[in-house]
């Protein structure tokens, strides 16, 4: 019996692995078919920029400038950028999956439904963002790299920059998923200590992209609505479809 659920343990695993492994395949081949045109997204990047000085919400300036001139700000602003997004989110996939694997499968959906929407922006939207458009603004990372194993091309490591597509300001994903794990620790009805962590994590998150200069506001916004689409979306038809457990596993 043990030896049996070892073994569906081990495959659920591996299915889960095969799942993430084929989304990032999926960004991989989506970033090379993705459009390298820098002027159209130029012009998207203007066009938000527009959108929120005539909102007046357009607070990029200040907030880089900020990162930029307060060193430590920046520095710390850059380690956040480049490992929190992943490691964060990796973390709460595991306890989630640990803790009831029911309500891992609804979550890891919204995540992956939320990151195709984004992608599909990112293959007929490109924007640039803000560090790229005209030396308005400061690239922090690029700015601060020589404190980290990231390069001048976003949070990839130094070297590898051709991994990353730096037209995929709009939606933000680092948003996102930060909103996603903020959601996730309020379905679970963690303490109310956790909750609120969460959510300013994912506050936090907000104020860090649009700091170093990797997002515009509006970015983390439509991020955010993303999100919650894809998280009502599949966790109603997830409630209809799927036997929900009585209890959640120890």
């Amino acid at each position: 019996m043990v030896l049996l659920r070892n073994h569906v343990g081990l495959r659920r695993a591996l299915v889960e692995i095969a799942l993430i492994g084929g989304l990032y395949v999926f960004y991989c081949a989506s970033r090379m078919l993705a459009s390298d045109a820098f002027a159209p997204a130029r012009g998207h990047a203007l066009d938000i920029l527009a959108i929120e000085k005539d909102w007046r919400i357009d607070i990029e300036s200040s907030l880089n400038q900020l990162f930029a001139n307060v060193h430590w700000l920046g520095i710390a602003g850059s380690f956040w950028y480049a490992t929190t997004h992943y490691i964060v989110t990796a973390g709460v996939m595991i306890w989630l999956y640990r803790r009831s694997h029911w309500h891992y499968v609804v979550a890891r959906r919204a995540l992956v439904l939320a990151t195709v929407i984004g992608l599909m922006f990112y293959l007929f939207l490109p924007t640039a963002p803000p560090r790229l458009v005209d030396g308005r603004y400061v690239d922090v990372l690029a700015e601060f790299q020589g404190f980290g194993w990231w390069g001048a091309d976003a949070s990839a490591p130094k070297g590898l920059g051709g991994l990353t597509n730096e037209l995929a300001a709009f939606p933000s994903l680092h948003a996102g998923w930060a909103l996603w794990v903020a959601l996730v620790l309020i379905w679970m009805g963690v303490p109310k200590f956790f909750r609120v962590v969460g959510v300013v994590y994912a506050l936090l998150m907000t104020v860090d992209i649009i700091g170093t200069g990797n997002h515009w506001l509006l970015d983390a916004l439509v991020g955010w609505l993303v999100v919650l689409v894809a998280w009502v979306a599949v966790t109603a038809v997830s409630r209809r479809c799927d036997a929900e457990p009585v209890a959640l596993a120890a």
